[in-house]
């Protein structure tokens, strides 16, 4: 058992406190852990009780780190749990996730959806891409059947393909056919639909 003599704010970092023990620098911890515990100058602590501190200033890291992650953009459940186990334990993790799902602050329903939604707004792409990116993100494959259920990758080509093809107008027509098939192509689209959204916007710009 040992008493802590001190606690002091560190210099580098305000946010950050060192624990002295029986005179003698011990440990540092997060400000929300001392608060959270109540640590103060007198209190006893065994071994086990160190540890134990130790270990809600590993989860207070590791949650930190993921809010960081997540104020940027949405992220999977998969992509969270990837970028936290290079720093983190996975039972720190397993919490931190737990508690962000209780603060529905992760939810792979919700960030299928919005990448759905962001695509659909600012970059056009076909089904198959779509399913292929969010595959990547660690989505489950029947959760991302559902959330794409609907899309119609006739009209999604077509908006995808009106400015690049305007761009391409001048050009010769199988220089239009090539340049903007090979557009919808690498946006996820079938050769069929490229095909037919490329004549469509030949014949429409004249």
């Amino acid at each position: 058992m040992k008493t802590i003599t001190d606690i002091e704010t560190q210099k580098r970092g305000r946010e950050r406190v060192s624990i002295f023990l029986d005179g003698r620098f011990a440990f540092s911890v997060g400000r929300g852990v001392v608060e959270e515990h109540g640590l103060h100058p007198g209190q006893v602590l065994s071994d086990s009780r160190v540890e134990e501190l130790a270990a809600a200033d590993l989860f207070g890291k590791c949650l930190n780190a993921a809010l960081r992650l997540l104020s940027y953009r949405p992220r999977s459940e998969a992509e969270i749990r990837t970028r936290l186990s290079r720093r983190f334990n996975g039972e720190t993790i397993d919490g931190v996730i737990l508690r962000l799902r209780e603060r529905q602050m992760i939810d792979d329903v919700a960030f299928a959806t919005f990448w759905r939604e962001a695509r659909d707004s600012f970059s056009p792409r076909g089904r198959r891409l779509l399913k292929a990116e969010l595959r990547h993100k660690g989505v489950d494959g029947e959760l991302i059947d559902k959330v794409l259920d609907g899309i119609d990758d006739e009209e999604s080509a077509y908006r995808a393909a009106q400015k690049r093809g305007r761009t391409l107008a001048k050009e010769d027509y199988e220089t239009f056919r090539r340049k903007l098939g090979a557009f919808l192509r690498r946006r996820g689209f079938s050769y069929e639909v490229a095909n037919r959204t490329t004549e469509r916007l030949w014949q429409e710009l004249g």
